[in-house]
């Protein structure tokens, strides 16, 4: 569900987002490893992935890059604007399990930008940490 357009005048340093659970399937790793052409065999070959010295297939970064930009954008809205995205990895996600997202925000800039940092945890630990950083609207504009 997309949030309404959140104001740049309307955010708080300190505020946080709502969290973002996200179930892990088997099918849901090795889709979103295809379809952003990602072929490496850990991604979608289990007994490879177990060769290869991992429990399982594992999801990819750019699946999980995409997931941190849609877990911000629903927060922030349609007519919100991504203007940096910086992550790394940790713990890898594993079908069957779920990460929960978690943001807040550290900063406010003066072109209208809102820093987000940002978390996702599965039961392992911290899958992936960084920082977001959206131009929003301001009052009174649609962009």
């Amino acid at each position: 569900m997309i949030a309404d357009v959140k104001r740049y005048e309307d955010v708080a340093v300190g505020q946080e987002l709502p969290e973002l659970r996200i179930p892990l399937t088997r099918t849901m790793i090795v889709a979103t490893a295809i379809a952003s052409r990602d072929y490496q065999d850990v991604h979608h070959d289990p007994s490879l992935a177990v060769e290869r010295g991992s429990k399982d297939v594992f999801m990819n970064i750019l699946t999980t890059n995409g997931l941190v930009d849609r877990y911000v954008t629903g927060w922030a809205g349609p007519a919100a604007v991504v203007t940096a995205i910086k992550i790394r990895l940790g713990a890898p996600n594993y079908p069957g399990d779920t990460m929960v997202l978690t943001g807040t925000v550290t900063a406010k800039h003066d072109d209208r930008g809102v820093e987000i940092a940002v978390r996702g945890v599965n039961e392992i630990g911290p899958h992936v940490t960084g920082t977001v950083v959206v131009r929003l609207p301001g009052q009174g504009s649609d962009t």
